[in-house]
């Protein structure tokens, strides 16, 4: 029995051996992880007491320095920004008039045509079947006219000498005029027939850029002269010189130009100035007349429409392209501006930040324009005497102290 005791117990130790190398990693990795916390507590605390720590009794905190200037004054008209897009004064379907089997296309597609060019053609054989049968028509009716006068003069001739009656000359009159009749109604039938001959030719009915052609030859197309019955589409053809221009203006935008329209004593021209909106003619102006303004607000969105006519004889322009517009609505007169960075947003509001003469930040709220010269418009709430935090902002609060650094803003007019 005693050395069955001994062999459990050597069997407990070996189990509590095993046990104690199982926990022992775990035990190291804890410890390190308790060493890194302590280590990254330390740093901290280093860092942001010593960082925060209060100067020393009797020395001052150092006032931060800002950049300051005086708002640049110059004599500026005032101007309303939008953004519009560039639409087709003329814009048509290419439909046939007449239907049959399509023969020839003669443009290429996306050129440039010019009014009256040829631009597809429709068979032309049944119409002409058609015109040789309504001439065919009018030589049977002539014919019968000269008949039917001949017969009348015959009656006549008798009834004068007794040897007729009244009621032949009249049955000859009716015949007369039936031929009448039927001769007017085979020249219609000629003009009507020469109209679908004529119309197998389809020109452009005015100079523009024609898009793909949407049939190939040898299919058969539907035709018709009635804008409801069903036809096929040939083709698109865009005018492009000159060229609308559509924007939106916001009802606030709407009531300045119309303030400032009707309180001026010499109406401006309805000029507009544009910018293509690509890269590349970012620096190359145009100049459009400003010719119709809607009558009314639409309601969801808050604007009202309007419209310029731009001359484009380069045909650089395309209808679909978009371009920024810039309306003068006022003469030139004296405009304060300011760095765009300088004016603070604050809800629908904009502020901007002053010096007073003893170094306080005093907020300022201002009403703001549009950028002119790399600068910002400033409508009201400064004056030319302020000034103005250019750099520095970060470092300037409201009722704080600050030192000063003066500066000078310039105007760049090659980009207004």
């Amino acid at each position: 029995m005693d050395t069955e005791t001994q062999l459990q117990d050597d069997r407990v130790q070996e189990r509590d051996a095993q046990r104690t190398r199982k926990r022992s990693p775990l035990k190291s990795w804890s410890a390190v992880l308790l060493a890194m916390a302590a280590i990254s507590g330390g740093w901290w605390l280093y860092l942001h007491r010593g960082g925060n720590a209060s100067p020393a009794a009797g020395q001052p905190a150092a006032q931060p320095e800002v950049t300051v200037s005086k708002p640049l004054l110059e004599n500026l008209d005032t101007r309303l920004g939008f953004l519009g897009q560039y639409s087709a004064v003329d814009q048509v379907e290419l439909r046939a008039q007449v239907g049959g089997t399509l023969t020839g296309i003669d443009f290429k597609d996306g050129n440039i045509v010019h009014k009256g060019d040829l631009l597809f053609t429709v068979d032309p054989v049944p119409y002409e079947i058609k015109l040789a049968q309504a001439k065919a028509q009018l030589e049977s009716a002539t014919a019968r006219r000269v008949l039917a006068d001949q017969e009348l003069r015959r009656a006549q001739e008798l009834e004068r000498n007794d040897a007729g009656t009244v009621e032949n000359v009249q049955q000859r009159t009716s015949d007369l005029n039936a031929a009448q009749a039927a001769i007017d109604d085979a020249q219609a039938q000629i003009r009507d027939a020469r109209f679908d001959l004529d119309h197998c030719r389809i020109t452009a009915p005015f100079t523009g850029r024609i898009g793909r052609h949407l049939v190939s030859i040898g299919n058969l197309i539907a035709g018709s002269r009635a804008a409801t019955s069903p036809t096929t589409l040939l083709a698109t053809l865009v005018s492009l010189d000159p060229i609308y221009l559509d924007f939106d203006m916001s009802e606030a935008d709407f009531k300045t130009f119309t303030r400032y329209r009707t309180n001026v004593k010499a109406p401006l021209a309805n000029k507009v100035e544009l910018m293509s909106g690509n890269g590349n003619d970012t620096v190359a102006t145009r100049q459009g007349t400003l010719d119709f303004v809607d009558n009314v607000l639409d309601r969801s969105s808050g604007t009202i429409h309007a419209r310029a006519t731009v001359a484009n004889p380069d045909l650089r322009l395309t209808p679909g392209e978009f371009a920024r517009v810039r309306l003068a609505v006022a003469a030139p007169e004296p405009t304060l501006l300011i760095p765009d960075a300088s004016v603070l947003p604050d809800q629908s509001e904009h502020i901007v930040l002053t010096v007073a003469a003893d170094g306080t930040v005093v907020p300022k709220q201002v009403e703001v324009g549009d950028l002119r010269g790399g600068l910002r418009v400033i409508r009201s709430g400064l004056t030319r005497d302020d000034r103005v935090i250019v750099d520095g902002l970060p470092y300037a609060a409201p009722g704080s102290k600050v030192k000063t650094r003066d500066s000078a803003l310039r105007y760049a007019a090659k980009q207004d």
